[in-house]
């Protein structure tokens, strides 16, 4: 019985994991109608690096640096957030939430994929078969938005630079096993708030306008639900339940559950946004989602899912 609850507790963990990160792209595409995306990145990281900076002198997360060098995480932080946030934040900007969310599933392919480059992990056949299906998929989904409706080269070009970039931090995380996953997600925020809060406050100086920069969550409710919501949920909250998964139900079957992200992300669009969403658009995420369930089958290991738990 006990068993059984804690398997029960391991997946309810992980679904709500990545309905979070699917509802993440709804705000993000609500608050970049509302400010810049360096606004948005600099509030999200600040509120994140405060929040989990609570958590660790709290004592709820545990945080032992001495003796380490943080050096071997910058090239971490710089592909993740730095690069990813982003082109991520521009991406969705520029295309619907249910696109950025269906290109974004295939970042577990494009980690096989740089993890067979890089770090030379030979892929078995089920891999090599999640990759074709994936990428037919992403094929599907771009013809079917290029003949419904206006095609965002910006946005699709950003959303393929995150995906890319976020594969590259996988396989560098792989190699950062000297530090948890606790750690590596709280140099990540710290680093990551520190850059883009510097770069929005030179766009606001530049803009002159530093005074509606940190009035921004007080005069408009919808950007601080964002970044509230990105900050807390998105960036800390998400982080406990796939801890949580990962020990109740191991890694491979909490990777299962990666693609319900997509699948929210494309309702959540549909619903919350009212964006048209094709029936060839559908069969194209469908698609997407078989194929990242097949090429994670046997790929996903312990090194990989502590790079997924710091993502998004």
């Amino acid at each position: 019985m006990y068993k059984q609850n804690s398997i029960i507790l391991g997946c309810i963990c992980a679904l709500g994991c990545e309905v979070i990160y699917g509802l993440s792209y709804i705000f993000t595409k609500h608050a970049t109608e509302i400010a810049g995306a360096l606004a948005l990145l600099g509030w999200r990281f600040f509120v994140a690096f405060i929040v989990m900076s609570f958590c660790v002198l709290a004592g709820f997360i545990k945080i032992n640096l001495r003796g380490k060098s943080v050096s071997s995480l910058l090239v971490i932080a710089i592909f993740t957030p730095c690069i990813y946030f982003l082109v991520e934040t521009i991406g969705i900007g520029n295309t619907t939430a249910s696109e950025s969310g269906t290109f974004l599933a295939c970042i577990p392919v494009a980690s096989l994929l740089a993890s067979t480059i890089i770090l030379k992990k030979k892929p078995s056949k089920t891999q090599i078969l999640g990759i074709f299906i994936t990428l037919i998929g992403v094929l599907m989904t771009v013809f079917a938005v290029g003949v419904s409706s206006r095609l965002s080269i910006i946005g699709y070009m950003c959303l393929i630079t995150a995906v890319v970039s976020y594969a590259l931090y996988s396989v560098f995380v792989d190699k950062a096993s000297a530090f948890t996953g606790a750690e590596i997600t709280y140099i990540m925020l710290a680093l990551g708030a520190a850059f883009f809060v510097i770069l929005a406050l030179g766009e606001a100086m530049i803009k002159n306008d530093i005074a509606g920069l940190v009035q921004l969550p007080v005069v408009n409710r919808g950007f601080l639900i964002t970044i509230l919501y990105q900050g807390i949920a998105s960036s800390v909250a998400a982080f406990f339940l796939s801890n949580i998964a990962i020990a109740k139900i191991g890694v491979n079957r909490t990777a299962s559950f990666i693609g319900v992200a997509t699948v929210v992300s494309i309702v959540a669009g549909a619903a919350i946004l009212k964006e048209k969403f094709s029936l060839y658009q559908i069969m194209g995420a469908v698609v997407i989602l078989v194929g990242v369930y097949v090429a994670n089958m046997s790929f996903l290991d312990k090194k990989f899912a502590g790079g997924m738990i710091n993502g998004k």
